[in-house]
C-alpha cells in the first residue's frame, strides 16, 4: 500500500525526528569506562549470553516515553549473573556508537518490553553487531538496533 506524504506529514515527521536525535544524542563524552584493559572487553564480548531484554525509558528528563519518543536497548544477563546494557545512540563511543555498559549504571525508568532466551547461543559481540556501528536517527536509531538484537 504506497501513502501520498502531505507537506503536515512531513513536517510532523521532521519535528518527531528531532526530539528523538536531540533527546537521544547526549550520551558524547567524556568517556567512561567499566572494562579498561583489552583482555577485559575480549573476555565480555566473547561472553555467552542466556538472556536478553529488550528495554525502554522515556528520553532525557522526561517521565513520559510515547514509541519512538523515547530511548531503547538490550540488557543481556551472562552465565555469571551480570548484565550489561547493550545499546546505541549519538556520540556514546569513540569507534562505534553501540556501547556496552554495566546494567548497574541503568535508572529505575527503564521497562522490559521484550524477553528472549538465548541458552548461551549468541555472545555479547553478536548483540553489538546485530545493532551496528554506525547511527542515524532515522534510519539506523536506537530502536532499530534494539530490534535488529533481539530478532538475531
Amino acid at each position: 500500500m504506497c501513502h501520498s506524504k502531505t507537506p503536515i506529514s512531513l513536517a510532523i515527521l521532521a519535528v518527531l525526528a528531532a526530539i528523538v536525535y536531540a533527546s537521544s544524542s547526549g550520551g558524547g563524552g567524556p568517556y567512561t569506562y567499566d572494562i579498561s584493559t583489552q583482555s577485559g572487553l575480549t573476555a565480555l564480548y566473547n561472553s555467552p549470553v542466556y538472556l536478553a531484554e529488550k528495554m525502554t525509558r522515556p528520553l532525557g528528563t522526561s517521565s513520559v516515553k510515547v514509541g519512538w519518543i523515547s530511548h531503547s536497548g538490550v540488557r543481556v544477563t551472562l552465565g555469571d549473573g551480570s548484565q550489561w546494557l547493550v545499546h546505541k545512540g549519538n556520540d556514546f563511543g569513540i569507534s562505534s556508537q553501540t556501547v556496552v555498559v554495566n546494567a548497574r549504571h541503568m535508572g529505575n525508568n527503564w521497562k522490559v518490553v521484550e524477553r528472549k532466551n538465548f541458552f548461551g547461543t549468541k555472545k555479547v559481540n553478536d548483540f553489538v553487531r546485530a545493532s551496528g556501528a554506525g547511527y542515524q536517527w532515522i534510519f539506523n536509531n536506537c530502536h532499530i538496533g534494539a530490534n535488529r538484537m533481539m530478532r538475531q
